[in-house]
């Protein structure tokens, strides 16, 4: 009896066949060399693929800045915030008072939320996106307005703008979102965040922006250049690897930059300081983080083709797709083979989020994923 593709895609799996997913995406196994370069976690299990972390990182070049910062752990971060804050102006072409260094991301949208809405007001936002801003000014009296992704699973920004009123205090983008993975057309954002930002604050979360693969897509600091109130986050702990050490940093013309410095809470520390600085100029471990990740998402694509699973093509560092199945029961599923995936993000209880990990961690999720079905 002849086996349907399934069965054969599971029998091969499971006999540990992958070199159909090597074929397809060229991948080469990493040298001595590479591994003491971009620093590959270790394979363990359960295997953690559910918060869309970089598996590499931090390079060799960042880890040796922070052992060289050691002697500087009795000081406080001010001055090397500074320092970091000059660099990052000279990148993006802002002035040095348009830059926030923040205790990762995560804290410059908590603090631009509760800046914007700590009297009152609510905050227009996406649903399913990244949550933060959102849980954080709820707790400070702000209202959340949601507004459901269209049918592509993208923004309707034409919802959004119908939406806005004087109770608006902020209009809130994650692009790439989280956890679609889908990005807005470039005219269509741009058109959009000039024109609500006369209304409002819009805040644009571009933490997934470094894994947009067209080279002239556009960040929303060209509005904040404008002086438009529009204020852009970004962090370390995507593209360069260091998750763990909590280091962001927000964008923001001056007039709004001086009303969110008010609320910082934690800031950074002078190692994630020194280890972000060395960070901005290793472009080699820059581009293997792309590089790879681009890899891993191949071996996601071709195992859900292959299981006729549908999914999102992905502007980020993980997929999302329609697994049939109820995310708990999948979850549950999934942990008990050693893999840990994302969480549920309603309505889309039958959707699951997977983030690229190191290719043997996402050849062995790719793997348990077949069992499945």
């Amino acid at each position: 009896m002849e086996l349907n593709r399934r069965q054969w895609l599971k029998t091969t799996a499971l006999a540990g066949g992958f070199t159909l997913f090597n074929g397809l995406t060229g991948i080469q196994p990493l040298t001595a060399e590479e591994r003491i370069k971009f620093n590959p976690r270790p394979f363990s299990t359960p295997v953690r693929l559910s918060s869309n972390e970089n598996p590499y990182g931090p390079s060799e070049r960042v880890r040796t800045a922070i052992k060289n910062a050691f002697d500087e752990g009795c000081r406080y971060p001010y001055s090397y915030s500074d320092q970091l804050a000059e660099l990052l102006a000279q990148k993006h072409g802002v002035d040095p008072e348009s830059i926030i260094i923040t205790g990762g991301s995560t804290e410059g949208l908590k603090i631009a939320g509760i800046t914007f809405t700590a009297n009152g007001g609510e905050i227009i936002a996406a649903k399913p996106t990244f949550l933060a801003m959102m849980q954080y000014a709820e707790m400070w009296g702000a209202k959340i307005n949601w507004v459901p992704v269209d049918e592509h699973m993208g923004y309707d920004l034409q919802e959004i703008e119908k939406r806005i009123s004087s109770d608006t205090k902020m209009v809130f983008l994650c692009n790439p979102n989280n956890p679609t993975s889908t990005l807005l057309p470039a005219e269509q954002l741009t058109d959009f965040c000039a024109s609500v930002s006369k209304r409002t604050v819009v805040f644009s979360d571009e933490a997934y922006y470094d894994y947009i693969e067209d080279p002239n897509y556009p960040s929303m600091i060209d509005l904040v250049k404008k002086g438009e109130n529009v204020v852009v986050s970004k962090t370390f702990s995507k593209v360069y690897g260091m998750a763990g050490m909590r280091i962001g940093y927000l964008i923001a013309p001056p007039h709004l930059a001086q009303q969110i410095r008010r609320n910082i809470v934690a800031m950074s520390n002078v190692y994630a300081i020194e280890g972000a600085k060395e960070a901005l100029l290793d472009d080699e471990f820059y581009r293997f983080s792309l590089k790879k990740n681009k890899e891993a998402k191949a071996i996601i694509y071709n195992t859900l083709d292959h299981l006729e699973l549908p999914y999102i093509k992905s502007h980020t560092n993980f997929v999302f797709f329609k697994s049939g199945k109820n995310i708990n029961e999948l979850g549950s599923q999934m942990l008990d083979k050693g893999v840990s995936i994302g969480r549920a993000f309603p309505p889309f209880y039958d959707w699951c989020r997977i983030s690229t990990g190191t290719i043997e961690e996402t050849q062995f999720f790719a793997q348990n994923l077949i069992g499945l079905y």
